[in-house]
C-alpha cells in the first residue's frame, strides 16, 4: 500500500516549465483590448515559461498611476508580477533577471513601442532602445541595451 502511495503521488506531480518555481505567480498584463503588439508581447512571454492573466483596458494611463510607474515612460501594455511593474515591449530575459537580482525598484520599462523589442517586430529592421530600472522615487536608469 506505501509502494502505492508513493508511485500516486509521484505522478500526480506537475511537470515545471524551466525556469519556473511551482509557486510561480502568473504576469498580471493590463492592456488595450484591440492592440495587437501586446498579444505578440504576450505570445513572447507565454514561449518563455511565463504564465498570463490578462486584463484589457481602454486605459492603461489610470493602470500605470495606480502602479507608481512614471506616465513619462508609458508604453502600451503595463504589467506587474511578484510586486513589480513592467511597462512596454520589455524582453522576458529582462524580466527573469529582474526577478532573479530582486533590487528595490518599481519595475522595468521600455518607453514608447521600439521596432525590434518583442512583439514589435518588423522584418530585419532593429532600433535601438534600452530598458530602464525605475526606482521607488521614480528616478530611472539604464538595466539593459540593444543596440540594431
Amino acid at each position: 500500500m506505501k509502494r502505492r502511495s508513493l508511485l500516486f503521488a509521484i505522478a500526480a506531480t506537475p511537470v515545471l516549465q524551466p525556469g519556473l518555481s511551482q509557486a510561480a505567480a502568473p504576469i498580471q498584463i493590463y492592456k488595450n483590448p484591440d492592440c495587437g503588439c501586446c498579444n505578440a508581447w504576450i505570445d513572447h512571454l507565454k514561449a518563455a515559461g511565463f504564465a498570463v492573466q490578462v486584463t484589457d483596458t481602454a486605459d492603461t494611463s489610470s493602470v500605470r498611476k495606480r502602479f507608481g510607474m512614471p506616465e513619462r515612460l508609458a508604453s502600451c501594455h503595463t504589467a506587474t508580477l511578484e510586486g513589480y511593474v513592467v511597462e512596454g515591449h520589455v524582453p522576458a530575459s529582462d524580466i527573469k533577471r529582474l526577478l532573479a537580482m530582486k533590487p528595490q525598484a518599481i519595475g522595468i520599462a521600455v518607453p514608447g513601442m521600439p521596432v525590434g523589442s518583442p512583439g514589435m517586430e518588423y522584418g530585419d529592421r532593429r532600433d535601438p532602445y534600452q530598458v530602464l530600472l525605475v526606482d521607488r522615487n521614480g528616478r530611472e536608469r539604464v538595466f539593459a541595451s540593444y543596440p540594431r
